[in-house]
């Protein structure tokens, strides 16, 4: 089983904070060619979590994934896995960790064409599908009722 990193900002170190958003630009930004802003303040915030899994053979992320404390809930955001890790079930992990250690509300705005993935991990649709940087989104949430 993969070593699951947890850290706040404030715990990172420049090069690894460096790595995790080098990972978020190269698949977010350059692979799915969406130009936007993604140092958006919220990296920083006290409350917000980084947290992933590195690859066996050099300390880089592999998978990746930013939770956000939002008061009332958590939000999971900046889902990613590097293109040689992926069908490997990490970002499972990284959301499985998050949902048996922050028990909390869970929201999320999905890619569309992962909705039944989270979906089986027991977030639910919430609204409409809506575009984001030209990609189809649905908004979903898990209850942490779930888990009492």
């Amino acid at each position: 089983m993969p070593t699951i990193h947890d850290h706040t900002f404030a715990e990172l170190s420049a090069s690894a904070f460096h790595d995790l958003v080098k990972l978020r630009v190269d698949v977010f930004v350059v692979e799915q060619a969406c130009a936007y802003p993604e140092l958006d303040g919220r990296d920083t915030e006290a409350g917000t979590r980084h947290i992933w899994i590195e690859q066996a053979s050099s300390r880089a992320p592999a998978a990746y994934l930013r939770l956000l404390d939002e008061s009332e809930t958590r939000r999971v955001g900046r889902v990613v896995t590097h293109p040689d890790h992926r069908g490997r079930g990490l970002a499972g992990l990284l959301v499985d960790h998050v949902i048996s250690r922050y028990p909390v509300d869970l929201v999320l705005d999905a890619q569309s064409h992962l909705v039944d993935w989270y979906a089986a991990r027991g977030f639910a649709r919430t609204g409409a599908e809506f575009l984001d940087d030209g990609i189809p989104h649905v908004p979903m949430a898990r209850s942490a009722s779930l888990d009492r």
